[in-house]
């Protein structure tokens, strides 16, 4: 350490007499300055000054080791090392993104955008190609062929009998057989016989209105006649191996017997009775209000046929 002019310097920082908050201090000058004794004498405070000029050079040694330690990053960013270091290159997007107090500059990294996929536009189907693969995918089912037989109906369908009848399998491409003694599907075999015009028929009636409608559910079939015919329970008629019970399809296209008409599809149910009357039968019974129109002498309004429809057909010819 060394003096200097106007500078009253020690070893170590300790007040020398009085300090002032003005840097100075007052002495009364001494006599062999040929000056009063009552005359003040201002010393300027070294120590002061020293502790001041200290600061301001201490202060200029880190901004030049700032600057010195900086670096480019681009045309107009600067990224100061006092900064933690970084343990590898993997590691500088975590110090980042955590922004430290020390960090001078904070850039941003943005990852690239990764396109969207281009939706392709959705293909138009073509509803007679949907209906195709439907039947398609049903005719596929292997259901039970008609072991067809000839058979005689014997008397009148309230009063007679059946030999050798046609069994009309459970169930088909077209058809579900309903039982109404347990209300459930399907229905009971021995309950399914009749004469092979009236099966043919059947299954001729329902392949051509399920090709005509093919979103409409398969037609229920109840009741034709026991194996060797005579009186069935629930029944007066179905005797002979001549009548068929037909269910109404449904709006909603349950599989299900309808409970009320509002149920009804009369659509449907309108061109399937059209059907069994073009294809020869002889009477066919329906509700009082399902409003189901047709021949006069042919289709009957009649009570309890609210569900469904009971097509008789003719006595075959020999």
């Amino acid at each position: 350490m060394g003096w200097r002019r106007d500078e009253l310097w020690f070893d170590i920082d300790v007040l020398w007499f009085r300090e002032q908050a003005g840097g100075l201090f007052a002495l009364n000058a001494p006599a062999f300055a040929d000056l009063p004794a009552d005359v003040p004498l201002t010393i300027p405070n070294g120590l002061a000054a020293s502790r001041q000029r200290r600061a301001v050079l201490q202060a200029r040694r880190h901004a030049k080791r700032t600057r010195a330690a900086a670096f480019l990053l681009g045309s107009a960013a600067m990224l100061s090392l006092a900064a933690p270091k970084f343990g590898s290159a993997s590691r500088i997007g975590e110090v980042l993104a955590e922004d430290p107090p020390s960090q001078t500059f904070r850039p941003e990294v943005r990852e690239a955008p990764v396109p969207k996929p281009t939706p392709r536009p959705a293909a138009v189907k073509d509803p007679s190609e949907s209906r195709r693969q439907r039947r398609s995918a049903v005719s596929e089912k292997p259901f039970p062929k008609v072991h067809w037989r000839q058979a005689t109906s014997h008397g009148l369908q309230f009063s007679g009998w059946l030999s050798e009848g046609t069994q009309l399998p459970l169930e088909g491409p077209d058809w579900l057989t309903w039982n109404p003694v347990s209300d459930s599907i399907p229905n009971a075999p021995r309950r399914l016989f009749g004469h092979e015009r009236t099966i043919h028929r059947i299954v001729s009636v329902l392949a051509a209105y399920r090709a005509e409608h093919p979103d409409a559910r398969r037609v229920l079939i109840g009741d034709i006649s026991f194996r060797g015919g005579g009186p069935m329970e629930l029944h007066v008629s179905h005797q002979n191996g001549l009548d068929v019970d037909v269910y109404y399809p449904r709006v909603d296209g349950k599989l299900r017997p309808p409970h009320t008409t509002e149920q009804i599809d009369r659509r449907l149910a309108q061109d399937l009775l059209d059907r069994f009357i073009a294809a020869g039968a002889k009477m066919v019974f329906v509700g009082f209000m399902t409003h189901l129109r047709g021949p006069d002498g042919v289709v009957i309004p009649y009570p309890n046929h609210e569900n469904h429809m009971h097509v008789r057909f003719r006595v075959p010819s020999s």
